[in-house]
């Protein structure tokens, strides 16, 4: 197995062990997703993709808002994910919305397909943004738009965990919130992928984590990496020094109500 292959399915198993994703304590994915829906108006009869579409968040209510005379098509590599929705999708008894279960990297549609292709939460998790953005630019009629939301590169202590791994393994890794880490980085991918009209909202969040919460799990590591081959070489002990490095330095930013997290997103839109 490649290091890109046991990313990836470290990603699925992560993914698909979160039962409650809807409802996890503090979650805002229910939310981000109503207002990435809201970024772009849809009309009766359009065609939309939504790609990770995990619980079917913007899938669902996308299927309503462009009715019977609309179809959308959800994909995700989740088995688990799309389970839950499913279950969503028989009990408001819709027709008009298809699940696919595979990785939407390797996965292709024709050109010029889509009115719109959503992404919430999930762009960041791709291991080529640009060219993600380039197929998905290819799917959509002219006119089309794309719409995702993204994490600023300072959100969820991706700086904390860039400085500790880059002091213990002595090289710097780029982190999972890089490539679209900023408003600048969001329209020079998308200018570059040929996108136009390109419109970018910050809303400020964050909250307040046990300290039991914050601790970085190899899991967390290789997906927060995308499973840098640097870091299938680790030693148990580089390991081991990284993780008692970064609970240290957890500790000391920690309160009485607990660790506080940056968990600001950038909602991104963009027109063919």
């Amino acid at each position: 197995m490649t290091d890109l292959d046991n990313y990836k399915q470290q990603l699925k198993e992560f993914y698909g062990s979160r039962t409650t994703y809807d409802h996890e304590e503090g979650t805002r994915h229910p939310l981000d997703a109503k207002i990435l829906l809201e970024f772009v108006t849809l009309h009766s009869g359009q065609k939309i993709l939504d790609v990770a579409t995990g619980t079917g968040l913007v899938a669902i209510p996308a299927s309503e808002k462009v009715g019977s005379e609309g179809y959308v098509i959800g994909i995700d590599m989740t088995p688990g994910m799309l389970h839950q929705a499913r279950l969503k999708i028989a009990a408001a008894r819709l027709q008009n919305i298809e699940l696919i279960e595979a990785d939407a990297e390797d996965f292709h549609f024709s050109d010029s397909s889509f009115d719109v292709v959503f992404c919430c939460e999930a762009i960041v998790l791709f291991p080529d943004i640009l060219a993600t953005l380039q197929k998905w630019y290819r799917f959509l009629k002219t006119g089309g738009y794309v719409a995702f939301t993204c994490p600023p590169e300072t959100a969820y202590m991706a700086s904390l965990q860039q400085s500790i791994c880059a002091r213990v393994l002595g090289v710097s890794l780029s982190h999972i919130l890089e490539p679209l880490g900023t408003p600048e980085k969001c329209r020079n991918l998308l200018n570059q992928a040929g996108f136009r009209d390109i419109e970018i909202k910050i809303e400020p969040s964050g909250r307040y984590r046990p300290l039991r919460d914050s601790i970085l799990s190899m899991t967390a590591i290789n997906i927060n990496f995308k499973g840098n081959p640097l870091l299938s070489k680790l030693s148990q002990e580089q390991l081991n020094q990284l993780q008692v490095e970064y609970k240290g330095e957890i500790e000391n930013l920690a309160t009485d109500q607990g660790i506080w997290e940056d968990t600001t997103k950038l909602f991104v839109r963009a027109r063919k």
